[in-house]
């Protein structure tokens, strides 16, 4: 069984994503690059099961 990349987890992913680079401008925890490498390999993943 597939599953799609519904609206609701789009969303709920880039929710995610923002609350992360809020967090990190937030809280100096200086993570801006590890961050980005992470959501890169997250659309990799993604992109995967598309």
């Amino acid at each position: 069984m597939v599953r799609a990349m519904t609206n609701r987890i789009a969303l709920f992913v880039g929710f995610l994503v923002l609350l992360g680079i809020w967090a990190d401008l937030r809280f100096d925890w200086g993570g801006a690059l590890f961050f980005m490498r992470e959501i890169d390999r997250l659309i990799e993943w993604l992109a995967f099961w598309r």
